[in-house]
C-alpha cells in the first residue's frame, strides 16, 4: 500500500519574487511599445511596418543579450571592470572625431557599424555603473577617506559626464552624474564631500546651459510654453494637444493625428504623447504604474544582495531604468524642459533597447544567484551597506 506522502505529494506553490514582477512589467511595457510603434509606422518613410520591424530585430538582440548576462558570473566579470570602462571611454572619444562619429542634428553620439548606428553613451551608462560598483566595493573600508573615497571615483564619474557633454548630450550627462553620486552616497562617501561637489557640478552645468543657445532656448520656452508654441516649445505644445485629444479612452490605435508629421520624434522621445492620444489616460497611468512597480520591486530585490558590489550594481541598473523613465515622462508632460531621452522599453531605438535588455539581465542574474546565499551572508551584506 502506498504511503500517504506518495499518494498526496506536497503541492508546490508559485513564488512571486521581485525579479519576476520586474520581468512581467518589462514584458508589458515592451508589448505596449510595439503596439504604439505599429501605429506610428503608418507614416514612416520605409513603409507602414518600418519602425515595428526594426524594433522587433533589436528586441530579439536585446533578449539574447539579456540571456547571456543571466548566465554570466558577475563576480567573475569583475576582473574586466577596468577594461569595460576603458573601452567605453575610447568609444566616447571616437564619436567626437569627425569622420568617425556620426553627426545627427548637431550632436555626435553614434558610431556607424554599417548595418546600423550604435549610440556609445548607452553602453557607457552601464560601463560606468559596473566599474564604479567594482571600485567602491574594493574600497568600502576607505570610503571616509577624501582621496580613495571621493576624489578618485568622482573623477571617474566626471570623465564619463564631460565626454558625453561634449557630444553634446546634457541629459545623459546629468543622468550619469546623478546616478554616480547616488552610488557614492550609498557606498558610504561623506556628505561633507558630496554636498559641495554636487553644488559645484550643478553650478557648472547651469553655466554650460546658459552659454549654449539651443539649450537655453529650451529652458526659456519651457517657462512660457504657450508663447513659444510655434518655436522652441513646439514639440511640447503638440504633446499637450495629443493628451487633450486622447482624453480618458483615447481616439483608438492608428487614429491619432499627432503622428501625421505634427509631432516631431513621435516614435522616439515623444512616444508617450502618442500613447496618450490613441490609448487615453487609462493606458498612460497604467504605463506609469508599471514603472513604479519596477522601482518598488527593485528596492525589495536589492535588500537581498549578498555583497556591496552586487548591491550597488543592481541599484545602478534600477536607477538607469527608472530615472530615465522619470526624465522622459517629465519632459513629455511638460514638467521638465525638453530633452531628447528615450522612454525605456517603449521608444524606438536599438541602442537603448539593448541597454535595457542588459540591465534586466543583471537583475534576473542576481535573482538566481542570491537564492543560494545564506541568511548569515545576507545579514553581513546588509551590515556592510548600512555601515
Amino acid at each position: 500500500m502506498s504511503s500517504p506522502s506518495a499518494e498526496n505529494p506536497p503541492r508546490r506553490h508559485l513564488t512571486i519574487t521581485p525579479a519576476s514582477v520586474i520581468l512581467v512589467c518589462v514584458a508589458a511595457l515592451v508589448a505596449i511599445g510595439l503596439t504604439v510603434l505599429f501605429s506610428a509606422s503608418a507614416t514612416a518613410k520605409g513603409g507602414p511596418y518600418a519602425y515595428l520591424f526594426k524594433q522587433l530585430i533589436f528586441l530579439g538582440l536585446s533578449i539574447g543579450a539579456a540571456w547571456m548576462v543571466v548566465l554570466a558570473d558577475l563576480e567573475g566579470l569583475r576582473r574586466f571592470a577596468w577594461i569595460v570602462a576603458i573601452v567605453a571611454v575610447i568609444g566616447l572619444l571616437l564619436v567626437l572625431i569627425p569622420g568617425i562619429g556620426v553627426s545627427v542634428k548637431g550632436s555626435r553620439r553614434w558610431l556607424n557599424l554599417g548595418v546600423t548606428r550604435f549610440q556609445v553613451s548607452e553602453f557607457a551608462k552601464l560601463a560606468m555603473v559596473f566599474a564604479l560598483s567594482h571600485y567602491l566595493a574594493l574600497h568600502q573600508n576607505k570610503m571616509h577617506d577624501l582621496m580613495k573615497g571621493f576624489v578618485i571615483p568622482g573623477a571617474g564619474i566626471g570623465v564619463f559626464a564631460v565626454l558625453i557633454i561634449l557630444e553634446p548630450d546634457f541629459g545623459t550627462a546629468f543622468l550619469i552624474g546623478a546616478i554616480g553620486m547616488i552610488l557614492l552616497f550609498l557606498a558610504g562617501a561623506r556628505l561633507k564631500f558630496l554636498v559641495p561637489a554636487i553644488t559645484l557640478a550643478i553650478g557648472a552645468f547651469a553655466v554650460l546651459v546658459i552659454h549654449n543657445p539651443n539649450r537655453l532656448r529650451r529652458i526659456t520656452s519651457f517657462m512660457d510654453v504657450e508663447a513659444n508654441r510655434s518655436e522652441g516649445a513646439y514639440q511640447l505644445w503638440q504633446a499637450i494637444l495629443a493628451f487633450a485629444a486622447g482624453g480618458v479612452d483615447g481616439v483608438g490605435i492608428g487614429n491619432g493625428r499627432q503622428q501625421q508629421s505634427f509631432l516631431p520624434e513621435a516614435h522616439t522621445d515623444f512616444i508617450f504623447a502618442i500613447m496618450g492620444e490613441e490609448m487615453g489616460l487609462i493606458f498612460t497611468l497604467f504605463t506609469v504604474a508599471l514603472f513604479i512597480a519596477i522601482f518598488v520591486a527593485g528596492l525589495m530585490h536589492v535588500r537581498r544582495a549578498p555583497n556591496l558590489f552586487q548591491f550597488l550594481l543592481v541599484t545602478g541598473c534600477l536607477l538607469l531604468i527608472c530615472l530615465q523613465a522619470i526624465i522622459n515622462l517629465g519632459v513629455v508632460t511638460g514638467m521638465m524642459p525638453t530633452k531628447g531621452m528615450s522612454l525605456p522599453f517603449i521608444s524606438a531605438g536599438g541602442s537603448n533597447l539593448l541597454l535595457m535588455g542588459l540591465l534586466v539581465g543583471v537583475i534576473i542574474n542576481t535573482s538566481r544567484a542570491w537564492k543560494k546565499s545564506k541568511p548569515l551572508e545576507r545579514k553581513r551584506a546588509l551590515a556592510e551597506v548600512v555601515a
